[in-house]
């Protein structure tokens, strides 16, 4: 049967004129450079080399398996280039059967420099150079399926939800005239019904893939078979659900309305770049599950299988995309298309995904944009629809496009990536925009893909202002963009930019260059900022209570607002042991206090209860005050 050996072990790496390196997989020769500010990482080809042993096979067939490599990248196996591979977010497969030795030198050739003819060329993120997700050895029994196109899984899925009835058809071929058995089992391993491939397979009963409440999951097997005896055999997780988006009421599932509230993501981490780990995405959908989003836009690009799995398995809505970001390059259409081929095929079967996102802000270069553009969208659009009839297509478009604009009247929807009262001052303009777009396209669903501000949990102001990076004016604009969407039942989606802090190697804000700091979350995932609390007392189940500014310790206020942000309808105040007053309302609550030398606050909702620390001095702390010398610088290039 079919085995898979981990590769990621025993490498050794050089680049430029950098000593060789022994290292392991994954890896980006970027964790430190392209983090650390001055747009000035190492964009190069870096040379990977692995020496291992033939496996034990006889008639076998044998595949090299890469998860992702970037940008470009030649595999050479014992001196013959077997393969070249252009785009540095999706898998791709190599077969090696017939040029394996017993002793086997692999090289890889990886290369992260600017090409006009692959994207991303521009982009507010570091484009990481290396091997950064998995690399396995594939043995397959000499009778086998074979992968769908674009390296894709061997079982594509098409589950079906019409007029209450449910049907699967599964495509899948073999390297023989074998018989193939199609199986669905039940989340306890159960059959429940059998067919053959290409058939419409009813299902009595269905239990449907229903987002946060229940994210049921069946499994699909495929079996090859001759006189009896299994050949071979694939499964793959598949979810029943129908969704529908309405222009005047947001977004359907299953019948019901689902408004899709949630955050964007980059991957990356501190230090390893996209070189991470599967515990890392474990960690990242904790914290996206604790905040209470029902909806993730991964951003920018084609993320790891494993963690879309994990959107399955939690009842996560995805829009997942291509990084045909910015700007725009005749050269590139073939490779946006082939990206956009690689990114439909490899997450057919994932029921989060509802949306295959064309581009980023693909107007924002106004010298590249122009009729070539557009001409490539509405092809991206018709070959996306083709590939796959049962998603919707999106564009997120960019905040100065104006709404008339054709290129966000080309996908089923669009989403504005908007930043009012951030980059540009007055943040109530992007409702009345939203409100714009839905007066003069009322057929047209629209959505918010990006809003946010940077926040720095060691930046503090009583009274926080447009770009002090405080935490507190990136919360006070958070507060004020839920209260925007609760007026406009209307947006079928509205994504937080970012859930966590990200690597923008040209960026120097905050104090801390490299970074872009509009995460609700810190890059290393250690602090969640009070923003990310104004969202989980409005999305999340859980109780809590939160205190507010609880980092802002030294203050030389006479009197202080103690905020708290809270689901419960009532929370209590106490300062030094002392009840300041009981209040009933909801998400926010604000107390007005004299402060002491010394004030332990605490607040308290039930059994549920928080405390802080504020201590009255005589002077400004500093620390809390922006260093001079910042700038917006945010390109990749």
């Amino acid at each position: 049967m079919r085995k898979s050996i981990l590769l990621n072990e025993d490498w050794t790496f050089q680049i430029a004129s950098r000593p060789e390196e022994h290292i392991s997989l994954p890896h980006t020769w970027n964790g430190e450079d392209g983090q650390d500010g001055g747009n000035d990482y190492l964009r190069d080809v870096g040379t990977y080399a692995k020496h291992f042993h033939k496996p034990e096979i006889k008639e076998e067939d044998v595949y090299l398996q890469f998860d992702a490599v970037n940008s470009l990248c030649d595999v050479i196996l014992n001196g013959e280039n077997i393969f070249h591979h252009e785009g540095g977010y999706s898998r791709f497969i190599v077969k090696i059967t017939d040029y394996l030795k017993d002793e086997n030198e692999l090289i890889v050739k990886v290369d992260n420099r600017s090409y006009a003819r692959i994207y991303p060329d521009a982009a507010d993120f570091t484009f990481y150079g290396g091997i950064y997700r998995d690399v396995n050895l594939l043995i397959l029994p000499k009778e086998h399926f074979e992968f769908q196109k674009d390296s894709s899984p061997a079982l594509k899925c098409f589950p079906s939800v019409k007029d209450g009835k449910a049907t699967l058809r599964v495509e899948a071929k073999a390297n023989t005239n074998d018989e193939i058995a199609i199986e669905l089992l039940d989340k306890e391993g159960n059959i429940i019904v059998k067919g053959k491939p290409n058939e419409e397979i009813a299902i009595p009963d269905v239990h449907l893939w229903n987002g946060l409440k229940d994210p049921y999951l069946y499994t699909v097997k495929g079996k090859l078979i001759r006189e009896g005896k299994l050949l071979d055999e694939v499964t793959s997780k598949v979810g029943f659900r129908f969704f529908k988006v309405d222009p005047k009421k947001g977004f359907f599932l299953n019948g019901k309305p689902y408004p899709l509230r949630g955050v964007a993501k980059h991957q990356d981490r501190p230090r390893v770049g996209n070189a991470i780990s599967k515990a890392d995405m474990d960690e990242d959908m904790k914290l996206v599950k604790e905040i209470g989003a029902n909806t993730l836009r991964l951003s920018h690009y084609q993320h790891d299988q494993y963690f879309y799995d994990l959107c399955d398995e939690n009842g996560i809505v995805v829009w997942s995309e291509i990084p045909y970001i910015s700007k725009y390059s005749k050269a590139a259409d073939s490779n946006a298309r082939s990206q956009l081929d690689e990114l439909i095929h490899q997450c057919f079967n994932h029921p989060s995904i509802i949306c295959w996102g064309i581009s980023n802000e693909i107007t924002m270069f106004r010298k590249q944009f122009g009729k070539d553009c557009r001409a490539n969208h509405k092809e991206l659009n018709e070959h996306a629809h083709q590939e796959d009839p049962s998603r919707i297509t999106g564009v997120a478009c960019f905040s100065m496009m104006t709404i008339f604009n054709r290129v966000a009247h080309i996908t089923d929807i669009a989403s504005y990536n908007l930043y009012w009262g951030w980059y540009v001052p007055f943040t109530p303009v992007t409702g009345w925009i939203l409100d714009w777009w839905h007066f003069f396209y009322p057929h047209g669903p629209i959505g918010l893909s990006e809003y946010g501000a940077e926040g720095m949990p060691n930046l503090h102001s009583s009274h926080p202002k447009r770009f002090d990076n405080t935490e507190e004016y990136q919360a006070e604009y958070h507060e004020k963009m839920l209260k925007c969407f609760e007026k406009r039942p209307y947006l079928w989606a509205t994504h937080v930019w970012n859930m966590f802090d990200f690597g923008s190697d040209g960026r120097n804000q905050g104090g801390e260059k490299g970074i872009n700091h509009k995460g609700l979350v810190t890059f290393d995932r250690k602090t969640r900022k009070d923003a990310f609390y104004i969202y989980k007392a409005y999305w999340s189940e859980d109780p809590f209570v939160h205190i507010c500014s609880k980092r802002y310790v030294n203050r030389t206020d006479k009197k202080a607002v103690i905020k708290i942000y809270s689901n419960q309808n009532e929370v209590t105040l106490y300062n030094n042991g002392k009840k300041i007053g009981t209040k009933k309302g909801k998400k926010i609550f604000k107390f007005k206090i004299a402060l002491e030398a010394v004030n332990e606050i605490k607040a308290v909702s039930g059994n549920l209860e928080d405390s802080a620390k504020i201590i009255r001095v005589k002077e400004k702390d500093k620390s809390y005050i922006l260093p001079k010398g910042g700038n917006n610088l945010s390109w990749q290039k």
